[in-house]
């Protein structure tokens, strides 16, 4: 008796097959119409099209939505939390944060050197983007010249998840550095809570005199959390100076 013969058109050949034809559909359609109206999980398939080269991935992809709930929540995740999900390679994760970093340096770059802040608003919606997601607080310094010009925003501080440090030195060097008239301070909180404390209060207050001393103003200090910011000069909490 003959053994059986396969099905024709039927095994690992014909699985690959069908999973690469997936693939190119996928990628055609993207590149035809966008992903305006695609679901999150379509997204992060397409984006694992990339760091597996062979496969079904929908099911991977839909295992991080169930995870982390959103492309948001995949995108703020870190590194060590994305590669406990099973399927999820280091070369995986840092496709996933790679995105993230271009997002973020996509939407610093759409304020351009030329910009001029005429408002705590306008120096708020400048920053926001340099908190996004972050698990730690940072601290920033912004460089104005006299009518308000931007002339630089430079990290000065990374902490823990509840602390960080404002170095005097460092803010009087970047200032000096810059030849700035005036400054904004910036940091962010990761407790979901944009309330200055009293030793933010406190450090700010500091930061006045020192800058005072060689003639530039610290104009006013932004607290972020979340999606939120809180001024210090709006608040009460830092006497305003005048230009």
């Amino acid at each position: 008796m003959e053994p059986d013969k396969p099905e024709r058109g039927t095994g690992p050949k014909r699985a690959a097959n069908i999973h690469s034809g997936h693939r190119k559909r996928v990628r055609d359609r993207f590149l035809r119409y966008g992903a305006e109206q695609w679901d999150d999980y379509q997204i992060v398939e397409l984006i694992l099209f990339y760091s597996r080269a062979q496969g079904d991935v929908n099911p991977l992809a839909h295992e991080l939505m169930a995870r982390f709930g959103s492309l948001k929540g995949i995108l703020d995740a870190s590194t060590q939390e994305l590669e406990q999900v099973i399927g999820v390679s280091d070369n995986t994760a840092a496709l996933f944060k790679l995105f993230f970093e271009v997002m973020l340096r996509y939407q610093r770059s759409i304020n351009a050197p030329t910009t001029i802040f005429q408002s705590t608003a306008d120096v708020g919606e400048f920053l926001r983007p340099y908190f996004i997601g972050s698990k730690v607080e940072l601290a920033y310094l912004l460089t104005a010249d006299a009518k308000g010009k931007l002339l630089g925003c430079d990290l000065i501080g990374r902490g823990a998840a509840t602390a960080v440090l404002l170095d005097q030195r460092r803010v009087v060097e970047l200032a000096i550095r810059r030849r700035a008239s005036q400054v904004y301070l910036a940091h962010c909180h990761t407790g979901g809570l944009a309330i200055p404390s009293s030793e933010d209060v406190w450090a700010t207050q500091q930061m006045v005199r020192t800058l005072n001393q060689i003639g530039i103003r610290l104009t006013d200090h932004l607290v972020f959390a979340d999606n939120d910011y809180i001024s210090m000069v709006q608040s009460g909490m830092l006497e305003p100076r005048r230009r």
